[in-house]
């Protein structure tokens, strides 16, 4: 049989995951410095914990699990009618499609232990059955950082704070557009279809996806008239600076109360923006919907100035999240960094530090028995050090060993032979500039680092 993994997952070679690790840990510095503490959820839930919370195309790429042992015994003709009648018989649990759901999970049953406000990063893999394709995969990592407990607009500021330090750091150019659910109910309210609020923001958001057209034809197709339509265009086409759309949508929600308890919002996160040094553009994105059903407030999304890729980042604020599972009045916000995104965009750009190739810093030629027993307290040494060394496993030709430490990126070649330990002083060959300097054993910690 010829070994294959399924559509949609990747193997991780070694410099992949070098190049992971870096991302990972330049994300997790940066929450670590806004006191965000992590968490971790299992792979799986219990459908009833996913069911329902990310609509029905959500609901739809959901990977579910067929019970263990007889899944089908209690099975009965008429269920094998119908796919989700049949599937909740055999499947009692799925893989997780977020992260966000699982932690308002998370916050209920653990309700009591925390500390609330109650800040958490989580950095795990989530898993959709969606159709892959460049920058969309099955299974991926999320990097999620919430806060729940408050809602103060703080909040919201400190996330776009983290993403602006973020892609600073990775050497990245982004906009964060910024929106708002309630704005968005306004708007659908203004058009006259306030009860068609989901069907608006999921066809919305396809935007950037299939074009401002397929838009309009969705829409259509969801029973909403071309009188609506064409009320609704000039939002998703509106250009100009933040305060010309600030000026124009506030006169278009104007008469619908929820749209201004929006608008107050968006535009008071934007004047904390403002007194900030953010560095990355933050945009007014009034065609910006999120699709998914439990944000109620501020919605983010950041994409690439360099790239063309689909967002890199997205979130918002959710106030019933955990009403759901039975604790109410908890209202929170979270933002989501999609770190294969960020890889790709990172690879194409070829941003990623040059040193994030190789785990080993010093590589130790073996020239035989005696010379390896003079190497393993120098290798002790360096590793109690914080230096990685390698004694390379076999006597071979040198050629061998340096063909080895240059496939692999090591920067330094210890040179130990029978002179050496006789007179205490080894040769340290820098690989890349082929520098060969001489130096006594007790100077080897300090000449590398």
């Amino acid at each position: 049989m010829k070994p294959s993994i399924p559509k949609g997952t990747r193997d991780f070679g070694t410099l992949e995951m070098f190049r992971r690790d870096y991302i990972f840990t330049t994300i997790k510095e940066v929450f670590k410095l806004y006191g965000y503490s992590p968490i971790e959820t299992p792979a799986m839930e219990n459908l009833s914990t996913l069911l329902g919370k990310y609509g029905d195309e959500g609901d739809k790429l959901l990977f579910k699990i067929l019970n263990s042992g007889d899944a089908f015994s209690k099975v009965k003709e008429d269920d094998l009618k119908n796919a989700n009648s049949l599937s909740l018989k055999v499947c009692e649990k799925g893989l997780r499609y977020d992260l966000t759901v699982p932690f308002a999970r998370y916050v209920v049953m653990h309700q009591n232990e925390l500390v609330f406000p109650f800040k958490r990063y989580q950095i795990q893999p989530v898993w959709r059955a969606d159709r892959p394709q460049k920058g969309r995969y099955r299974e991926f990592y999320q990097c999620d950082v919430d806060v729940i407990g408050t809602t103060s607009q703080l909040n919201e500021l400190e996330l776009i704070q983290i993403v602006d330090r973020v892609f600073e750091k990775l050497s990245l150019s982004i906009t964060i557009k910024v929106n708002n659910r309630k704005l968005l109910m306004g708007i659908s309210q203004v058009i006259g279809y306030p009860e068609k609020l989901i069907d608006i923001t999921v066809a919305i958001d396809k935007i950037d996806k299939i074009g401002l057209e397929a838009v309009k034809e969705e829409l259509k197709s969801k029973d909403i008239s071309q009188q609506a339509i064409d009320k609704l265009e000039p939002i998703l086409t509106l250009k100009g600076s933040n305060s010309d759309k600030f000026n124009f949508i506030k006169e278009f929600i104007k008469d619908s109360q929820e749209g201004m308890e929006g608008y107050n919002e968006i535009y008071e996160l934007f004047k904390l923006v403002s007194l900030s040094s953010i560095k990355q553009t933050v945009e007014l994105d009034l065609s910006l919907a999120r699709g998914l059903n439990y944000y109620t407030g501020a919605i983010f999304e950041i994409k690439s100035n360099e790239v063309e890729i689909g967002s890199i980042c997205g979130g918002g604020r959710y106030d019933n999240l955990t009403g759901i599972f039975g604790l109410d009045n908890m209202s929170g916000v979270g933002i989501s960094f999609g770190a294969d995104r960020i890889y790709d965009v990172l690879l194409s750009l070829d941003r990623f530090p040059k040193d994030t190739k190789a785990s080993t810093t010093v590589l130790c030629a073996n020239f035989g028995v005696k010379e390896v027993e003079a190497l393993i307290p120098i290798s002790q040494k360096l590793r109690a050090s914080g230096v990685s060394v390698e004694i390379y496993p076999e006597s071979v030709k040198l050629k061998k060993q340096f063909d080895y430490a240059n496939k692999k990126g090591i920067p330094f070649l210890i040179i130990c032979g029978e002179e050496e330990i006789n007179s205490g002083v080894v040769k340290v060959k820098k690989l890349e500039t082929g520098e060969q300097s001489d130096v006594k054993m007790d100077d080897l910690i300090n000449f590398i680092k």
